[in-house]
Order: structure tokens, then C-alpha cells, then sequence
């Protein structure tokens, strides 16, 4: 039996979809069951069947911080897919960061060396790689992290469970770790996935940003992590990006896409730099939510391009293109919100 942890987020119900479309017996986790609709609206995105294969998922409401909980769980399980995290830039979501990424995946790590786990999937983020001073120096797999930079503290705690999943291939546990870019997706159009950037876009943007970054498919995600977990691959890393984009180009083709006016303004890096001060004097002064940390208006900034040769060897072809990614959820975003 198949584990998926995190089952209700982008991934992983774009994950449950190919599993149980492949014929697997799955057990999925998931903490609030109104998300349950959104995994539904996946799978409805690949066929009319979409209730039935929902259906075939044995499902077990599970924080991955509730030891006896998860211990349950792990029952009759072989192959784990460990989809569950918390994405968040602010500063002072940094103890539950923690709590969730890196204790999370511990427990995570631990229960499948008590359970013999045959092979152990880790889902980690470009976040969680070193960086280079040459901008024009593409990041590899073993580009080496930083731990003196001023790293957002999404990427300290990504990286920490990174080192938790290489300390139970240590203790016997075989394990493969996917590090993807901004994964474009559809049916996720809230919170921290990058579905809400498809809506940002959809409500109009004024400014534009000319940082570079690396971008993937969902479907590219969920085939490199099952090609991987069926392979003889063992104990490393893959970093999975189609193309390095730029914020400015993304924005402008999917403003074209969703039939808006693209950003016409750019944000200067001095502007930026009042923004994230002014945003953190608002969240000390009124308590407000904070919306930009000066570790993502550096990250807006920086040009950084990653290296997918070591996934396309895997896959034996090439990624899809971004601009077919971007149309096809422009798409599905406008029939969604027709109404």
C-alpha cells in the first residue's frame, strides 16, 4: 500500500489522481476535510470518473506531528509519499515552520525506519539549494547551501528536513528527495500555491518584477516522483524546473493568457526595500499579516537558473513547456471562475 501525506495540497491530489488512475491502493492523510472538494476538482480536471477514483482513497485525518496518530497510518504501508508542508515567507511563522517541515518529516523519517519502508519520497523545494555569487552559473543537485546567507526561513526549515530524510538513508531507509520550482497547477487557486498567482494576476498587477526563477508543471512533478520511487534510484536529490523565467516574463504572458492588462510599472529595488520595511512596521504597529519579508524582495530581485539535466536523463525527454503550462491553467481558471 502507497502513503501520501498531504494529500489535499497541489501536489499531492495531482498525485492521488495518477496513483489511483494507475491502479494503486492508496492511503492519503489529510488535516481539514472541506479541502476534500479541491482534490475532487482535480481529479475532475482528468476525467468524468472523478467521484468514483476519490472514492477508492483511504483517507485518515493525521497531523504529522501526532505520533500514535501517524503510527496507524503507517500500517501495511511500503512506499511513502511525504507531500506534507508548510509554506510560508513570514519571519515569524518560524517556529511552526519548524514544527511542521522539520519535526514533521523527522516523524515522517522515523516511523519509516521502524516500518521497513521500502523507498521514502521526499517533496523539498528549490528553496532548499545553495546559490551561487554569478547569477549566469546555473544551480545544480550538489550546489552547496549556505548556511551564513540570509536564507528565508521557509528554505532553513525545507533545507532542515532535507537533512532528516538523508539521516534515516543513513538508517537504512532508501529514500529520493524532488526539489521543485514554482509548481504551476490548476484546481488550487488560494493560499500559498502558485494557483494564486494565476488569481493575483486575474485581478490585475501594477508593478513587475525582473528576478528569474524556476518554473514546473504539476503533471511534470507528479511523473518524475512516481519514475523515481519505481526506479533503482536511490538516496539523492533531483532538482525538477521546465525553464527559468523571469517574474516579469510570467506575469506578461499570463496577463495575455487571462485576457488582462499586463504590469506595466516596475518595481525598483529601492521600491521593493520600502515595501518590506513598511510591511514589517505594519505588522509591528497594527499586527497585520505579513505580505513581504526582505528575504522575498531579494528573491524578486535575484536572478537564479537551476540545471534539469540530471531529471531529463531520468525522464528521457524534455520537460513541458512553461508557456503551454501557463495557457492551459489560464484556461481552466477562466472556466472556473465564468460565474
Amino acid at each position: 500500500m502507497v502513503l501520501v501525506t498531504g494529500g489535499t495540497g497541489l501536489v499531492g491530489s495531482h498525485l492521488l489522481y495518477s496513483l489511483i488512475e494507475k491502479g494503486e491502493i492508496v492511503r492519503a492523510t489529510y488535516r481539514k476535510s472541506y479541502k476534500f472538494d479541491r482534490v475532487k476538482h482535480v481529479f475532475a480536471y482528468y476525467t468524468e470518473e472523478g467521484e468514483a477514483l476519490f472514492n477508492k482513497i483511504e483517507w485518515i485525518e493525521a497531523d504529522i506531528n501526532d505520533i500514535p496518530k501517524l503510527t496507524e497510518v503507517f500500517k501495511d504501508i511500503t512506499y511513502v509519499y511525504h507531500c506534507a508542508a508548510f509554506v510560508s515567507f513570514e519571519p515569524n511563522k518560524y517556529k511552526l515552520l519548524r514544527k511542521i517541515n522539520i519535526e514533521g518529516t523527522a516523524n515522517i523519517v522515523n516511523l519509516c525506519i521502524s516500518h521497513n519502508i521500502k523507498k521514502l519520497c521526499y517533496v523539498s523545494s528549490i528553496a532548499a539549494l545553495g546559490h551561487y555569487s554569478n547569477p549566469e552559473q546555473p544551480i545544480h543537485e550538489n550546489t552547496a547551501w549556505n548556511p551564513d546567507e540570509d536564507n528565508s526561513v521557509y528554505a532553513i526549515t525545507k533545507y532542515g528536513a532535507e537533512l532528516e530524510v538523508w539521516r534515516g538513508t543513513q538508517e537504512g531507509v532508501d529514500a529520493v528527495v524532488v526539489n521543485p520550482g514554482i509548481i504551476l497547477g490548476t484546481g488550487h487557486w488560494n493560499g500559498a500555491s502558485s494557483g494564486n498567482l494565476f488569481k493575483k494576476v486575474h485581478e490585475g498587477m501594477r508593478y513587475f518584477v525582473n528576478g528569474i526563477t524556476g518554473y514546473v508543471d504539476v503533471r511534470d512533478v507528479v511523473e518524475s516522483m512516481t519514475t523515481l520511487m519505481h526506479s533503482n534510484i536511490i538516496n539523492e536529490n533531483f532538482i525538477l524546473v521546465s525553464e527559468n523565467w523571469s517574474f516579469k516574463d510570467f506575469q506578461t504572458y499570463a496577463s495575455k493568457c487571462l485576457k488582462v492588462k499586463p504590469p506595466l510599472k516596475e518595481a525598483k529595488p529601492w521600491l521593493l526595500g520600502i515595501a518590506w520595511r513598511l510591511d514589517w512596521l505594519n505588522s509591528k504597529l497594527f499586527g497585520k499579516r505579513r505580505t513581504l519579508s526582505k528575504q522575498s524582495a531579494k528573491s524578486l530581485m535575484s536572478i537564479t537558473r537551476y540545471d534539469n539535466t540530471k531529471i531529463k536523463n531520468v525522464l528521457g525527454k524534455e520537460l513541458i513547456p512553461i508557456e503551454e503550462s501557463i495557457e492551459e491553467i489560464s484556461n481552466q481558471f477562466l472556466m472556473d471562475f465564468k460565474s
